[in-house]
C-alpha cells in the first residue's frame, strides 16, 4: 500500500500538487494540500489577480493557486446603485445658482425661470483666468481698508474745517456772553453726540464761509448743500419717530432736536438769507418751548435757548413790516422774568431781555402799527390821544430804567446804548419825521455810549449785539456828520463777524440816508416797507 501511495506521488514528474493520505479521510480520496504563498513563482502571484474560483477535483485548474477568501460567501451579492454623473454648473444664471436649481443656460434667459415665472438675473461675465495666488491678492485688496468716522457727520478735509471754523471762529462771534460761551460749552459737545444736532453745525459753519468767499468754491458748495439736506431729513426723521398717538412730535422732542432748531435759525443769519426762512424756525421753537416749558431737564440750555428765541424774535419786529409778535412771544417773554433770588439780570447772555428792554421794544412796535394804519387811512395827525399817553408811559418807564451792569463792565456801556437806542425807537414813531435838535442830541449820545464800547479787548461780548442799535440810529441820523461814524462802525462789525446780513442793514440805512438827502424824509419813517419793497426780510441781529 505505502509503495503503491508512493508511486503515484512520484510517477508523474509534471505534477505540481502535492497529495496525502490521512486517517480522516473518506474513501480514502487524495486531499489537496495548498503550498505556502513563499513557495509559490513569481509568476503565479503576478497572476493571482485574475485567478477565479475552481472546483475541487478539476486537476487543470488546480495548477494555478489563488489565495482563500475569509468568512461565508453571501448568497445574494450586494449590487451598489450606480450614481448619477452630473456635474454642478458654474456658469448657471444667477438665480438659479441662489435657488441651487439646474440650470439649463439658456441665452440669454434660461427657460427654467420663465417657467417658473421668476426674474432670470442672467449670466456672469467672464472672467480672465488668474492663479490661485492672483485670486488671494484680489481677494485681499477687495477687504475694505477704511476706518469709521472719528465723529458721526464729519467726514473728510472740508468738514474738519467746517468744524474747526465754527469752534474758532463762528462760536467766538455768537458768543454773547461776557465768561461762557454756550455755543461751545453747551451746543459742540451735545454735537458729538447727535449726528443730526452736528450735520446743523456743519451747515451753519459752510454757510458763513461761504457768504464771505470771494470765489464761488464748488467742493464747499458740496458739501455745504449736503450736511443742508442731511440735517432737514434727521430732524423731520426725529419729529416722526416721536409722534405717539395722541401726542404731538414736539410734545416729547428732545434737547438735541431744540437746538438743532436753533442752529438752522442762525443759519438764515449768518447766510444773510432774504426770504424769512428764520421766521419758520423761530415760529418751531416757540411752539416747542410754550410745550416743553416745565420738561427741561437741563435748565442751563433751556434758558439759553429760550434767551436766544425771545432776543431774535422781539428784534425782528424792527424790520418786519408785520408785526411778528404774538401772544407766545409774550407768554414767554413774561416766564423768562425769573424771581431775583434765582437769576440776576446781569446773568443773562443778551441785553434787552433780562433787563426788560426788549419789552419796551414790543410796545413801541404796537404804536407803530396803529400809526400805520393812520397814516393808510389818510388822517391828518399820525398819532391821537390814546397812542400819545401809551408814548409818555414808556418814556417815564424807560427813564426810571436802571442799568444792573457794574460800570466796569463792557455790558455797562452796551446796555446805555441799547436804553439810548429804545428811546430814539419811541422817539422816531411819534414825532415827525424830520431833522431836529432833538434827533441830532439823541444820536450824538448814542455815539458817545458806542465809543465806550472796547474794540481790541473785546471778547465779543459786546460787537455780536451791535448791528440792532447800528440800524435805529443809523435810521434816525438826519445829520450828515452822523453818518461816516455810523457806516466805519457797520464795517467794524462786518469784519470782525462776517455776518451775511451786515451788507443788507447797512444797504437800507444807506438808502434811508439817500432819501433824506432828496427831500423825502416822511418816507423814511416807514423803513420796514422800505425793505419789503427790495423783497428782504431779514433780522437785524
Amino acid at each position: 500500500m505505502l509503495s503503491s501511495h508512493g508511486s503515484l506521488g512520484i510517477s508523474s514528474p509534471e505534477a505540481t500538487t502535492d497529495t496525502a493520505i490521512t486517517p480522516d479521510s473518506e474513501d480514502d480520496v487524495a486531499t489537496e494540500i495548498i503550498p505556502k504563498e513563499e513557495d509559490a513563482d513569481e509568476q503565479a502571484l503576478e497572476n493571482r489577480g485574475d485567478a477565479k474560483p475552481i472546483a475541487a477535483g478539476d486537476a487543470d485548474a488546480a495548477a494555478q493557486p489563488t489565495p482563500r477568501k475569509r468568512g461565508r460567501p453571501r448568497k445574494h451579492p450586494i449590487v451598489e446603485p450606480k450614481k448619477t454623473s452630473h456635474a454642478r454648473s458654474k456658469t448657471g444664471c444667477g438665480t438659479c445658482r441662489r435657488r441651487k436649481k439646474k440650470c439649463d443656460e439658456t441665452k440669454p434667459y434660461c427657460m427654467n425661470c420663465e417657467k417658473n415665472n421668476v426674474v432670470c438675473d442672467g449670466y456672469e461675465p467672464k472672467q480672465p483666468w488668474r492663479s490661485g495666488k492672483q485670486k488671494a491678492l484680489v481677494i485681499r485688496n477687495q477687504i475694505p481698508a477704511e476706518l469709521p468716522l472719528l465723529v458721526d457727520g464729519v467726514d473728510g478735509s472740508i468738514d474738519q474745517m467746517f468744524f474747526r471754523h465754527f469752534t474758532t471762529q463762528v462760536g467766538r462771534v455768537l458768543s454773547l456772553t461776557d465768561q461762557q460761551n454756550p455755543f461751545l460749552d453747551i451746543i459742540v459737545p451735545m454735537a458729538m453726540g447727535h449726528v443730526g444736532l452736528m450735520h446743523s453745525l456743519l451747515y451753519l459753519s459752510g454757510s458763513c464761509l461761504m457768504a464771505n468767499e470771494p470765489n464761488t468754491r464748488a467742493d464747499w458748495e458740496e458739501r455745504q448743500e449736503h450736511h443742508s439736506s442731511k440735517a432737514m431729513l434727521l430732524l423731520k426723521e426725529d419729529l416722526a419717530s416721536l409722534t405717539s398717538s395722541g401726542e404731538t412730535a414736539v410734545a416729547t422732542i428732545g434737547d438735541p432736536s431744540i437746538a438743532q432748531t436753533l442752529i438752522l435759525c442762525l443759519q438764515t443769519v449768518c447766510a444773510g438769507d432774504l426770504t424769512g426762512s428764520y421766521r419758520h424756525h423761530l415760529n418751531a421753537m416757540k411752539e416747542m418751548l410754550m410745550i416743553r416749558q416745565g420738561s427741561f431737564p437741563n435748565e442751563q440750555l433751556r434758558r439759553f435757548i429760550l434767551e436766544f428765541l425771545l432776543y431774535h424774535d422781539y428784534s425782528s419786529s424792527i424790520t418786519s413790516l408785520s408785526n411778528p409778535l404774538d401772544g407766545r412771544s409774550l407768554a414767554l417773554m413774561k416766564g423768562f422774568q425769573l424771581p431775583e433770588y434765582m437769576i440776576q439780570p446781569q446773568a443773562g447772555t443778551l441785553l434787552g431781555v433780562m433787563d426788560g428792554l426788549f419789552g419796551f421794544i414790543s410796545r413801541i412796535r404796537q404804536l407803530r402799527d396803529q400809526i400805520r394804519q393812520r397814516r393808510a387811512m389818510g388822517k391828518e395827525h399820525w398819532w391821537d390821544t390814546p397812542i400819545i399817553h401809551d408814548a409818555f408811559v414808556i418814556d417815564n418807564e424807560l427813564r426810571a430804567w436802571e442799568c444792573m451792569h457794574p460800570p466796569d463792565s463792557p455790558r455797562y456801556a452796551a446796555s446805555l446804548l441799547y436804553r439810548q437806542c429804545t428811546w430814539i425807537y419811541l422817539y422816531r414813531t411819534v414825532q415827525l419825521s424830520r431833522p431836529s435838535p432833538t434827533f441830532k442830541q439823541a444820536v450824538d449820545e448814542g455815539l458817545r455810549y458806542l465809543r465806550m464800547l472796547p474794540r481790541e479787548t473785546d471778547d465779543g461780548s459786546t460787537q455780536s449785539i451791535l448791528l440792532m442799535p447800528l440800524f435805529l440810529l443809523g435810521c434816525a441820523a438826519f445829520e450828515p456828520e452822523q453818518r461816516p461814524e455810523i457806516s466805519a462802525a457797520f464795517q467794524r462789525l462786518q469784519e470782525w463777524s462776517s455776518l451775511g446780513n451786515i451788507k443788507y442793514a447797512k444797504a437800507i440805512v444807506e438808502q434811508v440816508w439817500q432819501m433824506m438827502d432828496e427831500g423825502r424824509e416822511e418816507e423814511t419813517w416807514d423803513w420796514e416797507t422800505i425793505i419789503a419793497r427790495r423783497g428782504w426780510d431779514f433780522l437785524v441781529t
